[in-house]
């Protein structure tokens, strides 16, 4: 059932969509949505036949002209869900000499698909694309925007530098949509977006579209949202059916091990497989080690090359390369049909940024396996990451999620990869970078809930049995036997200490530890006691019940329901016990995954500030005596630590933005280029000039995307003109009539040295 909200409109959700099934016929194609023609024809191109279920909810709300916030899994469609109908009002409005479309996207990588798929969906329409990102050349997109481009795709930060060099007003667009809108808003986009919509005019339609957005979108306020309809299609189920998830624990240092007996022993050859990592040095690392093991493999990190990373992309998608390690940079939007695997080296510290990565494969409708490496501090992440999902974390079952890997697989791999470092002077240094890097990762990485830390000590976690994966090719070996001795000699714990064991009966030491022993025994037995019942007990919190075997579950509902339970037992269950018919929870069902989905956590950013009107320590006294310093004009003591203008420029809308957004780029470009500043073009004196008119055909072609294509447009651009126009033969005649006086100098002079 819809139910309004405040503010938003008509909120639709995964209950409304299984309930509206089940009370109507399946709605039709996508021709019952009033597409035209061009439209149609671009998407049956496409292989689009049946419309998804936020297609199906979203597209006709869109084409009706209001804001939408649209919430669904990764791979189910967003992307066609705002380009249909961007192509249907482009296509119905009238054609203005500006963009009327503009479509931002918090990665180049996520532009590119975008305009893949704007160039492949709209093939039939003539609307013309350009895209204007970072770390391209600024003449070529100078270039794009003086064709009259009907849609922009582009991202934030290089978007706003064009638009203060050009001095554009974007005043034609009419249709925005903000891709991967929590992560645009997330990356410190705030100024760069907050000038882009006072450019925008206010009668606009605004489209939001992620896979992980919250109920509440006070974070999106920003984002000039006129009444938008609420959209949030499998909030219960965010990650695909058919996408098998396995965490293998195991220690920091054995991480790399471990990666490369999954990369040999478990996942095939023949897989498309991507590595996410925490930081781009580890990137580096695992790359020049997956080299060293021989496996084809390339990466992308933000600082990498725009040129490199597009190659290293491509590479990837057509099968040169096996596996693909990349930082979170790829983890958004990006569709890899052939993708099988993905590898979480570094577990995500936020449960959505782990729905993001896993959503890389298992893309409509396909299978996929999504491996994560757990070490023993990222335990906590790992039961926060379940909290989120509404999962039951399956430990010691024949069908677990979680376990570890072998020793002897694990122990082969690091003697190879401890003998690559003693070789390699280079990885070993690659080893260190990335050891401080990820030092550095840890200070800034957001720590997991407090009732996550306690329960991931009292799961113990660090002694599990290996994983299933690894039944059929070492259990019931030689190999098997080894590992699950391995297994019992590390969760063996002796009942004598060190002070015990191995001494004489007459030693001195081994007295005084009985005696010890005698003395406290009963602490000792209560304290084993309460371990006891720490295993067999299920505590009645359901937001941790999940986390426990199903063994302890029934054995706790037995011990719960059984009629001789002792006092203390009794005044447990008597002070735990809730009234379901009158409580009033404080938290909503729903706490935890909306706490995952927040953008901006307004308690853990409130608990990172700090106002200390006076120090109350000398290094604090030091360093406020430092934070001024006297003004020679003011004559007063002026703070160092306040936020200076200098370097910024006040734009018209008011927002202080680096000044070297403003520089002298376009008007050289147009120089060069001979263009207008007034009309953009030449004179129109000069419309019969044959030089302006190829000039004007060059500015307004569409620039060619392959080698040889780039190559004869340079040719072309080289070349001469037949037809001079007045001023070229004007300063050939004055060439020729220089050479003409010199030569006729030189003559004279020689028949005067020859007469003497």
């Amino acid at each position: 059932m819809d139910e309004d909200l405040e503010g938003f409109g008509t909120l639709v959700t995964k209950n409304e969509t299984t309930n509206s099934k089940k009370s109507k016929k399946k709605g039709g194609g996508f021709q019952s949505m009033g597409l035209s023609f061009p439209v149609l024809k671009g998407v049956q191109k496409r292989g689009y036949k049946v419309p998804t279920p936020i297609q199906r909810k979203t597209i006709p709300i869109v084409l009706d002209g209001r804001d939408i916030v649209a919430m669904a899994r990764t791979g189910s469609g967003k992307t066609a869900c705002f380009l249909l109908p961007m192509f249907e009002k482009l296509l119905n409005s009238v054609k203005k000499p500006g963009a009327r479309s503009l479509i931002l996207s918090p990665t180049r990588e996520l532009a590119l698909q975008t305009l893949k798929f704007i160039k492949e969906i709209g093939k039939f329409t003539d609307l013309k694309p350009a895209v204007v990102l970072g770390g391209d050349a600024m003449d070529s997109q100078f270039a794009a925007l003086h064709g009259n481009p009907d849609i922009i795709v582009a991202t934030p930060g290089r978007l706003l530098h064009v638009c203060v060099e050009m001095e554009l007003k974007l005043q034609y667009v009419q249709y925005v949509v903000f891709d991967e809108a929590d992560r645009l808003f997330e990356m410190g986009f705030g100024e760069q977006l907050q000038e882009l919509l006072k450019r925008l005019p206010e009668a606009r339609q605004t489209l939001l579209f992620s896979a992980t957005l919250p109920k509440m979108l006070v974070e999106f306020a920003r984002a000039g949202l006129n009444e938008p309809a609420l959209i949030r299609l499998d909030v219960e189920s965010k990650i695909p059916e058919k996408l098998e998830l396995v965490f293998l624990c195991c220690r920091t240092d054995e991480k790399i091990a471990a990666l490369l007996s999954l990369l040999k022993h478990v996942i095939p050859s023949n897989s498309q497989t991507v590595v996410f990592a925490a930081t781009k040095h580890h990137v580096e690392y695992l790359k020049m080690v997956l080299d060293l093991a021989d496996i084809s493999n390339c990466c992308i990190y933000s600082t990498m090359d725009a040129s490199a990373r597009k190659i290293n992309a491509a590479k990837f998608q057509v099968g040169k390369a096996s596996v693909l390690i990349v930082t979170d940079i790829a983890a958004r939007g990006l569709d890899i049909p052939q993708l099988d695997c993905v590898i979480n080296f570094n577990f995500p510290a936020k449960p959505k940024l782990f729905v993001h990565r896993v959503g890389r494969c298992a893309r409509a409708g396909r299978a996929g396996t999504a491996y994560s490496l757990v070490s023993s501090e990222e335990f906590p992440y790992l039961l926060d990451l379940h909290l989120f999902l509404g999962r039951p974390l399956q430990i010691g079952e024949e069908s677990s999620t979680i376990g570890s890997i072998p020793s002897p697989v694990v122990e082969e791999e690091q003697i190879e990869l401890l003998n690559w470092l003693t070789d390699s002077s280079d990885l070993k240094e690659l080893q260190k970078t990335a050891n401080n890097g990820y030092k550095s990762y840890l200070r800034t990485r957001p720590g997991a809930s407090v009732e996550s830390v306690r329960r991931a000590k009292e799961l113990g976690l660090a002694h599990l049995k290996p994983h299933p994966i690894f039944n059929s090719g070492y259990f019931g070996t030689s190999d098997g036997m080894k590992a699950e001795m391995l297994s019992r000699i590390k969760s063996y714990r002796p009942t004598g200490t060190i002070f015990e064991i191995g001494k004489a009966p007459t030693s001195e030491t081994l007295a005084i530890m009985r005696e010890a022993k005698k003395k406290h025994s009963v602490a000792i037995a209560t304290h084993k006691r309460k371990l006891e019942e720490q295993e067999q007990e299920n505590p009645l919190d359901t937001e941790f019940k999940s986390f426990l075997p199903k063994k302890s579950a029934n054995a706790t509902e037995n011990k719960l329901s059984s009629p001789t339970l002792s006092l203390h037992e009794k005044k447990k269950r008597r002070k735990a016990a809730v009234d379901t018919e009158h409580f009033v929870p404080y938290q909503s069902a729903d706490h935890h995954t909306e706490q995952g989905l927040m953008v901006n956590n307004f308690q853990s950013e409130a608990a990172q500030m700090q106002f200390d009107l006076t120090a109350d320590s000398a290094d604090q006294m030091k360093r406020q005596r430092n934070q001024v310093k006297w003004d020679r004009r003011k004559k007063k003591f002026v703070g160092t630590n306040q936020e200076t203008k200098n370097g910024k420029i006040l734009t018209e809308s008011g927002v202080w933005i680096p000044a070297s957004y403003k520089t002298d780029r376009y008007t050289q470009w147009k120089e060069k280029n001979r263009i207008d500043a007034n009309n953009e073009s030449s004179d129109d004196s000069d419309d019969g000039d044959p030089e302006t008119q190829r000039r004007r055909a060059f500015m307004n072609k569409k620039f060619p995307n392959t080698h040889w294509g780039r190559h004869n447009e340079k040719l072309q651009r080289k070349m001469k003109s037949e037809l001079k126009r007045p001023e070229q033969i004007l300063k050939v005649r004055q060439k020729h009539e220089r050479e003409e006086w010199r030569i006729k100098n030189k003559q004279t002079k020689k028949k005067k040295k020859n007469r003497r």
